[in-house]
């Protein structure tokens, strides 16, 4: 079972004035991986708080994931990326670049997107979409790599290739 954060990135939900339905939407596709969401916050869009939730969550929870969601666009206020990249230890471009490469078929707007993904010791860090019917898009796209990738990061699986047959 992996356990999973969420956090979901939003002045309004944070004081109540929005219903986070992209987090409700991240808690039900979880499940979908083996996952278990053990940490859930909405958060105002602040970096320094979103910076000290995820290495809390990382560091001391030692989470397996941490999905956020909101924040990846070009709002001034949108500052989640920068948040995960003050935390990184190493990226991993390849998550980003697919959900993109995936919304791209749905809408050009999916360029916008300045979500990343990164390692933080041996927690992976996901940016997901703001929207329920994106992050459903997106997660779909990613969802067959995350358990392989958090074995790996554990070192409990090495192989990434399937074995070929000589003929």
């Amino acid at each position: 079972m992996l356990r999973v954060g969420i956090i979901t990135a939003s002045d309004k939900g944070s004081r109540g004035e929005r219903e986070d339905l992209s987090g409700q939407v991240l808690t039900k596709l979880v499940q979908d991986i083996e996952g278990e969401v053990v940490e859930y916050v909405v958060l105002p869009d602040e970096q320094a708080v979103l910076e000290k939730t995820m290495r809390l969550w990382a560091d001391e929870r030692c989470l397996d994931v941490i999905l956020t969601t909101g924040g990846t666009g070009f709002s001034i206020r949108d500052v989640t990326p920068e948040a995960t990249l003050a935390v990184a230890d190493r990226l991993v471009p390849g998550i980003a670049e697919v959900m993109r490469m995936e919304s791209l078929k749905v809408t050009p707007k999916a360029m916008l997107s300045r979500a990343v993904a990164v390692l933080r010791k041996r927690t992976l860090i996901i940016n997901m979409p703001g929207s329920p019917k994106a992050v459903r898009e997106c997660f779909a796209a990613i969802a067959p790599a995350i358990p392989h990738g958090i074995q790996i990061l554990k070192g409990e699986a090495s192989e990434c290739a399937s074995a070929l047959k000589e003929t």
